[in-house]
Parts: C-alpha cells; sequence; structure tokens
C-alpha cells in the first residue's frame, strides 16, 4: 500500500526522497510500537531495519524495548532455574 503525503519543498529540500521515506517508516514503526499495536519485530519489519537497529532506535527515542516494573524483573529472575 502506499500514501501519498504532500509536504511544503523547502521542508523536503535538505532531505533526499529515500532518507525522509526512511525516516517516516520508522517513525511510523516507533509511533506504533509505542501504543502496543504492533510488536517489537513487526516494527523492525515496517521500519525496514534490523530488529537489533530498532530496539536502538526504541533507545535513542526513550522507548522502553522491555515493558516491566523493576518488580516483574526480580520475580522473573527470582523464578529463572537453569537447569
Amino acid at each position: 500500500m502506499q500514501i501519498a503525503i504532500d509536504l511544503p519543498n523547502d521542508f523536503v529540500a535538505f532531505q533526499t526522497i529515500t532518507d525522509l521515506e526512511q525516516e517516516v517508516r520508522s517513525s511510523y514503526a516507533l509511533w506504533l510500537y509505542q501504543r502496543g499495536r504492533v510488536t517489537l519485530a513487526k516494527a523492525a519489519e515496517l521500519a525496514g531495519i534490523s530488529l537489533y537497529d530498532f530496539m536502538s532506535l526504541c533507545k535513542s527515542n526513550q522507548v522502553p524495548v522491555i515493558d516491566m516494573t523493576r518488580e516483574e524483573l526480580l520475580d522473573e529472575i527470582a523464578g529463572f532455574n537453569p537447569a
């Protein structure tokens, strides 16, 4: 699916179309992920980048990748029993 957006020329003059497309895809994927509408993997796919790169994008935008409280994490660790 394609979506067309009209932007002022002076807004896009400093970017290539490819860079702008990537920025829009990444921003939209981040927005969807932040709102819990897609998984981390699906957001990375939508952004067209690796899972690791998407996790880095989340970090740079202060979007948590692991959404659990400190107590939940400690409970998980306490329940981990290596074989």
